[in-house]
């Protein structure tokens, strides 16, 4: 499906599920009602994909009857094999056909959620839609709600999975007031240029025949991430069944649709986890070959401080860099990344601008920079357009790393500007989304990548080039006769005159403070006992481009132009 295909199928959906919702307005305010339209968002599309499939599960029930020994978990596994489909309802019919028996839909479809088959009914009772049931039994709304789901399509042949997960992210961001203002759902061809950039080099061992895959996400969401991996791994030649996915997301609801698009795609529900990653590791102890996450933008971590500050103390512990500000939790997640890899592991991770840079020489942003850096696990960093999310505008960064150094890249990090290789989003924008990385665009990137080698927009660095050493420069303190301020054969300083300069490391100290500070102020001095190294990685400035101010002449004319055009116009209204 093409982006306009794709984009118009989902804002019709999501626009037709949000249309439902005001159904259920009076019993439900705004802010429930993702209560019910989650749940019966996902039970649609398990029963769209069991339409064309009743009949023959009917049968296979029929058989499993007679049978002893038979248990729930059992006759999903039989349904699994025969049918192609890892769940069942034991009723066999669809919202459809209950809606046509109206005068009994209450007691049936209570009857209905609770024959699905055991993988069905943990998703269900996580969310608690039993007694969403019967709340709107009693407001006498079901009906209604029933028979508008039963009216949206959303069968496998008519909405593809990437189409599904695009309007479960949709209806999850528009009714959840618990999503974090930072979360934002990653575009399914962002993805894809993170699975490319991560494949394209240093993957030997990955490739191997018979080698098992194990695919992590944090921050796995309604788990786009993790199904969009899997599709371009088994696009890339990778057989389906040496791929596992496993993820881990705070969000109860973005939890439960993944564990649901799980399921519809055959793949282990057991292997997404309800939890957050900063404060409950779902999976102590385990390691990942293929790790993809987009942490929450600018979320601050205070309520999981304690834990995090709990588990530095504690050896081996995911953190083992430091911990940035409060205020931003980003490069935890990172951390997170880097303590689950394995050795021959390949890591991308969607950042805003905040990690490149934010932080003082000595502070704990710098110090997981220079740790990361230093260690020489980074290996490039994209920098991709603006308007590429859902519900953000902003400039945003995929950061690749490796656990193990390519020898071609020879420690060296390379930068890649981004920021013009898009096509607008048509035919219309998906809320912020006004851009779209196609795959002509997306194969300029990966060539860039895969080139390694200097471009208008591809630049390569030592990881010392992003290192500084912070100087506290001094002054001496005066006398009223203009000495030198001496105690017990100490000068004193000024310290309204004290600054501090930026240096490069790859600069020695004293030949800067001779060329750059002395012939300015003569009586500095620097205190290297204050000495303090930094990292930061000013992208921005590495691409800048001068682009010289318009002629004064230019700007004058267009004034007088303007003015004319703007008198004539009024001449023109008041005749």
């Amino acid at each position: 499906m093409n982006n306009v295909t794709l984009t118009a199928d989902v804002n019709s959906k999501v626009n037709l599920v949000k249309s439902i919702a005001n159904k259920t307005r009076g019993p439900y305010t705004p802010e429930k009602y993702g209560n019910v339209i989650i749940p019966m968002a996902i039970i649609r599309r398990f029963d769209c994909i069991l339409a064309d499939k009743n009949s023959a599960i009917e049968k296979i029930l029929e058989t499993a009857s007679k049978l002893k020994g038979m248990t729930p978990d059992k006759l999903e596994e039989m349904v699994k094999r025969q049918c192609n489909v890892p769940f069942y309802n034991a009723k066999c019919v669809s919202l459809e056909q209950l809606v046509g028996d109206s005068d009994n839909l209450n007691s049936n479809f209570l009857e209905f959620i609770k024959a699905y088959s055991p993988s069905v009914q943990k998703i269900l009772q996580d969310l608690k839609f039993k007694e969403e049931v019967e709340f709107m039994i009693k407001k006498g709304i079901l009906f209604e709600v029933v028979k508008a789901f039963s009216e949206v399509d959303f069968h496998p042949a008519t909405t593809s999975p990437m189409a599904m997960g695009y309007i479960f992210e949709e209806i999850i961001r528009t009714y959840k007031s618990n999503a974090e203002a930072g979360d934002h759902y990653t575009p399914r061809e962002v993805i894809e240029l993170c699975v490319e950039l991560m494949m394209s080099e240093n993957v030997d061992e990955l490739k191997k025949d018979g080698k098992i895959i194990r695919v992590y996400d944090s921050c796995c969401g309604t788990g786009g991430m993790l199904t969009t991996m899997k599709r371009k791994l088994t696009g890339m030649g990778i057989k389906p069944e040496n791929v596992r996915l496993y993820g881990q997301d705070v969000n109860p609801e973005a939890y439960a649709v993944c564990c649901a698009e799980m399921l519809m795609l055959d793949e282990n529900p057991a292997n997404i986890r309800e939890g957050n990653t900063l404060t409950e590791d779902r999976f102590p102890g385990e390691k990942f070959n293929l790790l993809i996450t987009n942490p929450p933008f600018g979320v601050e971590w205070k309520t999981e401080k304690k834990s995090v500050e709990a588990e530095l103390k504690q050896p081996n512990n995911r953190f083992v860099a430091g911990t940035p500000r409060v205020s931003d939790g980003q490069l935890l997640f990172l951390q997170n990344l880097l303590a689950k890899a394995e050795d021959d592991a390949r890591i991308a991770i969607i950042l805003n601008g905040s990690p490149l840079f934010s932080g003082d020489a000595g502070s704990g942003e710098s110090e997981i920079r220079r740790y990361v850096l230093t260690n020489h696990l980074l290996e490039a960093i994209v920098a991709l357009p603006d308007q590429m999310f859902y519900n953000t505008g902003i400039y945003t960064y995929i950061w690749i790393l490796s656990k193990k150094p390519n020898p071609r890249r020879n420690h060296k990090v390379q930068l890649i500007d981004a920021t013009a290789l898009y096509v607008p989003q048509t035919p219309k924008s998906l809320g912020n989304k006004r851009k779209f990385i196609d795959d002509t665009n997306r194969s300029k990137i990966v060539g860039e990548y895969t080139a390694f080698s200097e471009s208008n927009i591809s630049k390569i660095f030592d990881a010392d080039d992003f290192g500084y050493t912070k100087v506290t420069m001094e002054c001496p303190l005066y006398d009223e006769n203009g000495k030198k301020l001496i105690k017990r054969g100490v000068v004193q300083v000024d310290s309204k005159r004290r600054d501090t300069e930026t240096i490069p490391l790859k600069q020695d100290v004293d030949e800067y403070i001779k060329a750059e500070v002395l012939p300015y102020v003569p009586d500095a001095f620097p205190d290297r006992s204050k000495d303090k190294i930094g990292y930061e990685i000013p992208f921005t400035r590495y691409f800048y481009q001068y682009v010289p101010p318009r002629k004064s002449s230019d700007i004058l004319q267009e004034i007088i132009d303007n003015e004319a055009t703007l008198q004539q116009t009024l001449k023109a209204v008041l005749k």
